[in-house]
């Protein structure tokens, strides 16, 4: 079994996603040390189109295979888990040996459209067109699947004996703040919970994403 001093990270992107939603996380893990795996799930390597035919159990089973490896590898890993990774991640700290576990806009309680609708309008104009495109292009079965994964997922939470992390964005317009307060009361070792007021979805690439990351950085390091 390789030595890495437990600095060993998996880290799990969005739903509709791709890596690019953690790499930022990832690069400065990596800068102070940890071996970072950020994989592809399924359907997200194909554009929007490549979800029609992806289930849920796809994208659990993959995450499963890489904590797998990583824990037949070295033994215990740290998690980031974004958005829908986040659920991912909670699924895989119920199993496998995790030794702590981020959790980024965890989708526990995801999109209340009159929210979404409101806080459309005080974003970005390119970002708000990236929104407007997933929402008309995502498949309506793959939205199912997205679905079904978390209520599949909501009874590990009380399973998780990892310390956990749990950092919401204030302005999020896509999983309410309420989803960070759900976590919280649910996980039996919440270490700490983070708001921060200006920073919507994506949170390793927002304003305030300096400060995300070394929230988490610092955590895994304490």
């Amino acid at each position: 079994m390789k030595q890495t001093g437990n600095r060993v990270c998996l880290l799990l992107h969005g739903f509709t996603g791709g890596p690019y939603e953690v790499e930022p996380l990832a690069q400065a893990l990596e800068e102070a040390g940890w071996y970072c795996r950020v994989p592809q799930l399924p359907g997200h390597d194909e554009g929007l189109a490549g979800l029609c035919d992806t289930t849920c159990d796809m994208w659990l089973e993959a995450a499963c295979r890489e904590a797998e490896k990583l824990g037949q590898e070295y033994g215990e890993f740290d998690l980031v888990g974004f958005s829908m990774g986040g659920m991912l991640g909670i699924h895989l700290a119920a199993r496998y040996p995790v030794r702590k576990l981020a959790l980024l806009s965890a989708a526990a309680i995801y999109v209340s459209p009159g929210r979404m609708v409101r806080n459309m309008w005080h974003i970005r104009h390119e970002e708000r067109s990236v929104l407007q495109f997933k929402l008309k292009q995502t498949p309506a079965k793959a939205v199912l699947q997205f679905m079904r994964l978390v209520h599949r997922v909501r009874p590990d939470i009380p399973r998780v004996t990892a310390p956990a992390l749990v950092v919401q964005g204030l302005r999020d317009p896509i999983v309410h703040p309420v989803s960070a307060r759900y976590l919280t009361k649910r996980l039996p070792c919440v270490a700490e919970t983070v708001y921060f007021p200006r920073s919507r979805h994506l949170l390793c690439l927002e304003e305030e994403a300096s400060d995300v990351i070394c929230k988490v950085k610092g955590f895994f390091e304490t």
